[in-house]
Parts: C-alpha cells; structure tokens; sequence
C-alpha cells in the first residue's frame, strides 16, 4: 500500500486503533475521513488533527451505511482506500446461553458492518487507482479468547472474507489487506493500562511500516506466533493461551 496521497475512510476512526493508523496516516499526507456513533470523540480527533474529516456512521445499520457510501463517493471521488475498523468486544459466556443482543450487536458490528460497507464503496473502488479494502481482524480469529467467543469467532469470520475478495478480485486493481492486531492498549475489554497487551502507540508504528510494503497480512509482535497456530495441533495452544489470560 502506499503510504501518501491517498483518500481514506476509517470506521471507528474516533478511538484506540482506527484513531491510531487515522492520525499516522493524515501525518503522511492523506485526505482521512473518519466515521463512528460518539460525535463527541469524533470531533476530538478532526480538532486535534486539522485537515481531517468525518461523518456520523452507525455500522450496524444497513440503511446509514449505503447513505454513507454515496456522501463518500460525492463528496470524495478520489476515495481509493476504505479500512474497515470499526468493531465491539463484550465477554459473552458461551458457556451457557449467549445474551441475544450482545450477540446480534456483536455481529452486526463486527462482521456484517464491515461486508455491507465494502459492498457499498467496492465498485467505486475498483474504478481507483490504488485501491485498497484493510479489515482489521484479531489474533483472536486465530486463536479465539474463550470467554469473548462470539468476538473471536466475528474476526475468524472476517479473516475468511477477506481471504474470498482478495481471491475474486486478484485481477482488479483492488487489493485486499488484513491487519491482525495482537492485544493493545486500547478500550476494548478496558486493556487502557494492561501492561500485559501491546502500547498503542508501539502497534501504530510497526503496523504503518508493514502497510507501506506489499504484505498482505499485517501482523505485529505475537501476532506472528498466533496467526501460525491453526491446524491439527491447534487446541493446546488455545489451551494455554486462555489459561495464561484467565491467570492474569
């Protein structure tokens, strides 16, 4: 991807990661567009950052998304890169009944959220010169974290898609990243002050060096070692993984 004279929307822009790659990349030159619900953390960023834009989104709702996009479009028609961010953690305890509305907002946000707004922006993006969708997953897609099951299983979900669109359109000019963050310092889980997840700005600084090669897969730290663990032998890893965490 390059990293300059692009035009950017990030979901989720307004905090925490998206807020994060949202500022790196405005620094470097690029028109950013941010979008998320809490107007208020939204305009705390554009204030801090001048030049930088954004719209009210609610991702969970088809009907905004599709408004969005055409605002976007209108508005923005050098728009050639969309990062899909956006997304909610709850612990959901699978281990018995699964609250209902945790679950539908879980995966409305987190999986639905990002294919409807690609959906939306896709054809346009294809008639763009460096075009790019990044969906931003989670080792946790990998390696699931027990007690956020339906979370892991969302960012599984969306490391899957991603895999189909880079595959359908490896002959557009489209490409199809996925950034899989490890734990951060972030508001997700209240992990602010966890010194056991990754500084936030630490992630930023690799994930933006990755991006501006042509990886494909952004993985940072222990995301290395995690996103290898699928296969046969795969549960033992998860076995001591969510013991580690349930340990603190």
């Amino acid at each position: 991807m390059k990293l300059t004279g692009n035009t950017i929307f990030i979901t989720g822009g307004g905090s925490g990661i998206g807020r994060g790659l949202a500022e790196a990349l405005h620094q470097r030159g690029n028109q950013v567009i941010i979008s998320g619900r809490r107007a208020d953390r939204l305009q705390a960023t554009i204030d801090a950052n001048p030049g930088m834009r954004a719209v009210s989104l609610d991702i969970t709702d088809a009907t905004d998304i599709q408004a969005v996009a055409a605002k976007l479009i209108a508005e923005y028609p050098g728009l050639n890169v969309l990062i899909n961010n956006a997304g909610v953690m709850y612990p959901d305890g699978a281990q018995g009944p699964v609250d209902d509305d945790l679950l539908r907002t879980t995966v409305d946000t987190n999986l639905l959220g990002p294919i409807r707004m690609t959906s939306a922006l896709i054809e346009h993006l294809k008639s763009r010169e460096d075009a790019v969708v990044a969906n931003v997953t989670s080792v946790l897609g990998f390696v699931p974290l027990a007690v956020a099951a339906v979370y892991s299983a969302t960012k599984a979900a969306l490391h899957s898609y991603t895999l189909s669109q880079r595959y359908l359109l490896r002959d557009s000019k489209v490409s199809f990243i996925e950034i899989a963050p490890p734990w951060v310092r972030t508001e997700l889980m209240n992990s602010s002050e966890e010194q056991r997840a990754m500084p936030l700005d630490a992630f930023i600084t690799e994930a933006i060096a990755q991006l501006g090669t042509s990886a494909n897969e952004i993985l940072v730290g222990p995301a290395v070692d995690m996103r290898a663990n699928p296969g046969p032998g795969e549960h033992a890893f998860i076995e001591a993984f969510n013991d580690g965490f349930a340990a603190g």
